[in-house]
């Protein structure tokens, strides 16, 4: 029963360092400017771990994020507390310190450490922060690409909402659990700075791989969320030897439509009634993998 769906969700990311004047909101500017840019629907702030509220940023970061055309002049510290510990969806530390100093308020899979650690400039001259200010958009871009990754069971709650937002008849938390024992399922999320933004599921019968659903968060549609779990799913059915992907989706569905033709899928024709809430007929599409 397939269909790409849409949801709705705004996700909330808080960057961390120390004393929230230099890394954190360089951090916080630069991914404000990001998700601006990209139309990412994302909510962004920063704190400092053992910051002195109401500080400004530092003279030098403020200087070497003005050279990028970002201002952060107006910028005052704040210190992190345990009322934040369940407020955002992904804490990004700077350090391994960072990390450690939030892992008993926070579980452990919603902190990151940006870049796998950023250097902290304080104390250094202009260019030691413009060389942070780098490192940090670097990391930024890393962040933001669309990961996907097999269903793990800590996926399980986040895909079972989504369906609840994208389709009249969801799947259970129960149902999509056991597609992590069946032997034919390949089902994937797709993460955008560490979040779940989409999923899909696949089923692989010998040669033939037969897609069940494709689903994202309405604040991510058009960001490439459904082109990449698709091509995703196309590389893996090939990989295992498949001769066809095949789904189904709704004929009013023209966006979905579109994207698949768009990867090569071809119509086979309609099944009658096959979706309800509301009924709706569904187009068959196949895509045909080494065909001389």
């Amino acid at each position: 029963m397939n269909d790409v769906k849409i949801g709705k969700d705004e996700m909330k990311i808080l960057f961390l360092c120390t004393g929230n004047t230099c890394r954190s909101p360089m951090a916080e500017a630069i991914m404000k400017n990001e998700c601006e840019r990209r139309g990412l629907p994302f909510e962004v702030s920063s704190c400092g771990i053992a910051a002195f509220s109401g500080d400004s940023a530092s003279e030098n970061a403020v200087a070497a994020m003005a050279e990028k055309g970002i201002d952060i002049s107006c910028h005052r510290s704040r210190a992190f507390n345990l009322y934040m510990a369940e407020e955002y969806d992904l804490y990004a530390v700077m350090t391994r310190s960072h990390k450690a100093a939030i892992s008993q308020a926070v579980p452990e899979d919603k902190i990151y450490i940006l870049g796998g650690g950023i250097s902290d400039p304080y104390g250094g001259d202009l260019n030691a922060y413009k060389n942070c200010r780098d490192e940090i958009e670097k990391a930024v871009a890393e962040l933001l690409e669309i990961k996907i990754c097999p269903l793990s069971k800590k996926d399980v709650a986040a895909v079972a909402q989504i369906e609840k937002e994208c389709f009249s008849e969801p799947w259970s938390e129960e149902g999509i659990k056991s597609e992590l024992k069946n032997e034919g399922a390949r089902f994937f999320t797709a993460k955008i700075a560490g979040v779940t933004v989409g999923y899909m599921g696949m089923h692989i019968v010998l040669d033939e791989c037969y897609i069940a659903n494709v689903a994202v968060k309405n604040s991510f549609r058009q960001k490439g969320v459904a082109d990449a779990l698709l091509s995703f799913a196309e590389a893996r059915a090939a990989e295992e030897g498949c001769a066809f992907i095949s789904l189904e989706v709704r004929v009013s569905n023209t966006p979905a439509i579109k994207l698949y033709e768009k990867h090569g899928y071809i119509s086979q024709g309609e099944r009658k009634n096959f979706y309800r809430a509301p009924v709706e007929n569904a187009l068959i599409m196949t895509k045909t993998f080494n065909e001389e």
